[in-house]
């Protein structure tokens, strides 16, 4: 399956294609277009939009694409809705929800910075999520 959403990734425009390979679709292509012609591609390319303005995985509220997409698809590994909260608060206002929070968008930010190739970013920084759901893990069963 295809999805779509803009060029230049940040938090949730990685942290949702880490979700939808690990707890969706294992073989998820990810295409990254001028947020101008994200629909456009969506509907040549049969591709699912996310993290744009007035689709159903996008931010509603208080809440960002990543959540969008753990509630369409009814995921409830608590490491999971944890690694949700700090996925949230690096990607929204409200960047004090989670200790690690900052941590992530300052990362984010990071591999941005680096990486001028939006496929090679991806492909470089899904392994941070990977730590981070570890993490999470480890946290539910210390605490």
């Amino acid at each position: 399956m295809k999805w779509v959403t803009r060029a230049r990734p940040k938090v949730d425009r990685v942290a949702c294609p880490w979700l939808i390979r690990r707890f969706v679709d294992p073989a998820a292509e990810f295409l990254y277009v001028p947020a101008d012609q994200v629909m456009a591609v969506a509907e040549r390319e049969g591709a699912t939009p996310f993290d744009v303005s007035g689709v159903e995985l996008g931010h509603h509220g208080p809440a960002c694409s990543f959540d969008a997409i753990i509630e369409k698809y009814g995921l409830t590994d608590p490491a999971l809705l944890r690694l949700a909260l700090i996925v949230r608060g690096a990607d929204t206002a409200a960047k004090d929800l989670a200790p690690e929070s900052r941590g992530l968008e300052a990362i984010a930010d990071g591999f941005r910075l680096h990486y001028q190739d939006d496929q090679q970013q991806l492909a470089a920084e899904l392994p941070v999520y990977d730590a981070l759901y570890a993490y999470c893990q480890q946290q539910l069963k210390a605490g």
